[in-house]
């Protein structure tokens, strides 16, 4: 279930002797090399500017050797050689994976695929959230390390696990059945309560009992699962996943409490395995692995789900525990980073609120699945491009520390972006009107189009305070409930303006339709109502693939099909469409005043580009800034502001060179970058920091 109380921050704290920095480091896997490599491995991170490591994510075999069989000397000797150099420790938990004596000995630790089978031993993460024996030894593992290392000065932060359900984040075995069960118990209360949720009169699936309950096992090729009952196993899934982390966090905490815990997320904007906003609240501070998006969508994505994470951390500082140098191994074509883009993304990352910056990993791996996954030391050596780029930004996060950057955080923009990842999960069902929309990139797509007419929102979690903004974009919000309705009204009518999108408010949250026509609960608030979608597609001979818009604007995948709107609704575009189609000149984009405030209602996915075009008079019909100059996209700027501080961090979002006049401030960090008096020439994967 969902948390309602948040732990209190808490940062990792410098060695004794050491000032408050920006963390520095990697995943380090001493481990995977022969002893003789660990000094050399040292030299070089300090040379890099590396203060910190996260040690021991993998290695439960190599520290509990047999059952019950502890050998922590080797793991006691690479931290004292960190320590003496001034490198402080991220301990992990070392519970990511169990040994192959673990799973030999217990295979019923094991998870199960949705037809069954075994998930055997050969990879990682196999092992069931839910298991009672799993738990048993990943607890004993805990206390074995917490009390091993309760005293031990080079330890600043556990690392509980990693990447809670990377891989295991549906498991179909009894013990998810049962624990499934209690889960709906709990929930719901009683079996009725169950079948109203889930509509099991449909298909004759009503339960009588908690037992008849369980999960979406396969139902054969070609067929339906129940929409309700699998909106439910993808809650029940993160909410096993956070049960396992948090058992794993207190029994640490317990022996060590002064030692700050985390876990590391994976937000960004296609994924979300797991309700991280929820997990938020579990962490003392909150750290992500984020993987750049090769292409065009590189910078754009990567600050989107920074900001995202910003926002679970309610702006806090974060953690960036993982990203890569260069080429990751895991994509079916792996492409390099650019020259610049290694500096260029840190200090985005940076920008958005991470006041650590780390990698996966440290030194590449010669053997095993990763062994073509960049690291800040390359099999190339210390000769070579990425080190040489590894160096030039830990001299780069120095001097911003020297600037006075860790007594800042990332100021608040003009407008909020809502996602909503219980919406995400509900679009994933096979049976929508079109399997080419998905909550998540309607978001995205409305930051890169805001980037584009030269503002950086901020992105927030649905649960976060969306409604203290000037302004909120509500896009493809497909699960509403009463609740966000009503902040949703209440910021509207106390002067706030909202882009609502098509896609929105069409469900409750147990993805029960809305009766009476769309957007259901807000079609107050918006002024249009909608009777159905308008799926658009090349896959039929003669079927409408598109739809034109009036402001030269196309709208693809999904369009509303709006039948009516309030007599003070001002239509600003409609369709051009053939005659026969029902689309020609119905509303797509509309304005409609409420009470102090005014919503836009978008009823089609126009993409990035549409979005940034139809920006300008929706702006200005709602009141909202923004900027309609030709340069204006160009560059991607974000401030953080301290009490005596701002900084400015502007990067280049082109492939062309761009130049930045009259720049404010003192250049405290520039990469890719010609500084002249009175202007900034940027190349591309360029960026400055000024301070002012």
């Amino acid at each position: 279930m969902v948390s309602t109380q948040r732990r209190v921050h808490r940062w990792p704290q410098p060695l004794a002797g050491h000032e408050h920095t920006i963390w520095y480091g990697a995943d380090y896997n001493p481990d995977q090399w022969p002893e003789e490599y660990w000094d050399e491995d040292i030299r070089l991170m300090k040379k890099a500017g590396v203060n910190i490591v996260s040690l021991a994510i993998f290695s439960w075999s190599n520290i509990e050797t047999s059952d019950g069989h502890f050998e922590f000397d080797w793991l006691d000797r690479v931290i004292s050689k960190l320590h003496t150099a001034g490198i402080a420790v991220d301990l992990a938990t070392s519970t990511a994976s169990p040994p192959m004596w673990l799973t030999k000995e217990h295979p019923e630790v094991l998870w199960r695929d949705e037809r069954g089978d075994i998930v055997w031993p050969g990879a990682r993460q196999h092992w069931r959230p839910t298991s009672p024996v799993y738990r048993e030894y990943a607890l004993r593992m805990c206390r074995e390390m917490a009390e091993h290392y309760k005293n031990n000065p080079a330890i600043v932060a556990w690392h509980v696990g990693n990447e809670y359900g990377c891989h295991n984040r549906f498991d179909y075995s009894d013990d998810a059945m049962h624990a499934f069960q209690q889960w709906c118990k709990k929930k719901y209360g009683t079996i009725d309560n169950v079948n109203d949720a889930w509509g099991t009169n449909f298909w004759a699936q009503r339960l009588n009992d908690f037992d008849e309950i369980i999960p979406p096992r396969f139902i054969g090729d070609g067929n339906f699962t129940n929409p309700g009952r699998l909106l439910d196993f993808k809650r029940f899934s993160s909410d096993a996943l956070k049960e396992f982390y948090c058992a794993e966090r207190d029994t640490l905490a317990q022996i060590t409490p002064n030692i700050p815990l985390t876990t590391n997320f994976m937000v960004s904007a296609s994924f979300s395995a797991l309700d991280y906003d929820d997990w938020g609240n579990e962490v003392d501070f909150v750290s992500n692995d984020h993987y750049f998006t090769p292409g065009d969508w590189h910078l754009d994505e990567l600050a989107y789900s920074s900001s995202l994470v910003d926002g679970i951390s309610r702006k806090e500082p974060w953690f960036l525990m993982e990203q890569s140098t260069s080429a990751v191994n895991w994509r079916e074509v792996n492409p390099r980073k650019e020259p610049g883009q290694l500096i260029r993304d840190s200090l985005a990352h940076t920008a958005m609120g991470a006041n650590a910056i780390c990698y996966f990993q440290w030194r590449q791996s010669r053997a095993g699945a990763e062994k073509f996954h960049s690291a800040m030391l390359p099999v190339a050596g210390e000769n070579s491009q990425i080190y040489r780029d590894v160096c030039e930004l830990g001299t780069d996060l120095q001097a911003l520390t020297d600037a006075g950057i860790l007594s800042s955080k990332l100021a608040k923009a003009p407008v909020a972006i809502v996602y909503d990842v219980e919406s995400e999960w509900a679009t994933e069902h096979s049976t929508t009107p079109t399997q080419h929309v998905r909550e998540w990139s309607e978001p995205l797509d409305w930051f890169a189009a805001f980037a584009d007419r030269g503002i950086t929102a901020d992105v927030l979690p649905i649960r976060a305070d969306w409604d203290t903004y000037d302004a909120v974009v509500i896009p493809c919000v497909y699960l509403m409930n009463e609740d966000t309705a009503q902040r949703l009204r209440a910021f509207v009518a106390g002067g706030g303006k909202a882009f609502i999108t098509y896609y929105s408010a069409i469900a409750d949250e147990h993805d029960h339709l809305y009766l009476g026509g769309w957007p259901g609960l807000i079609g107050d608030i918006a002024g249009v109502r909608i009777e159905e979608h308008c799926p658009l597609t090349d896959m039929f001979p003669g079927a409408l693939d598109h739809l034109d818009v009036s402001n030269g604007t196309v709208v693809h995948d999904i369009a509303d099909v709006i039948t009516s709107t309030e007599p003070n609704t001002q239509v600003l575009a409609t369709f051009d469409a053939p005659q026969q189609s029902g689309m020609n000149g119905r509303a797509v984009i509309t304005v409609h005043p409420y009470e102090d405030g005014a919503a836009a209602y978008i009823a089609g996915k126009l993409g990035k580009d549409g979005i940034a075009k139809s920006l300008p008079k929706l702006c200005e019909a709602l009141g909202v800034d923004c900027d309609d100059s030709p340069q204006s996209g160009d560059l991607l700027r974000v401030t953080r502001v301290s009490d005596d501080a701002t900084f400015e961090f502007v990067f280049n979002r082109t492939s062309h060179v761009v130049n930045v006049h009259n720049p404010l401030g003192e250049v405290v960090v520039s990469s890719y970058a010609d500084i002249s008096a009175d202007q900034i020439t940027l190349e591309p994967n360029g960026a400055i920091v000024l301070k002012s």
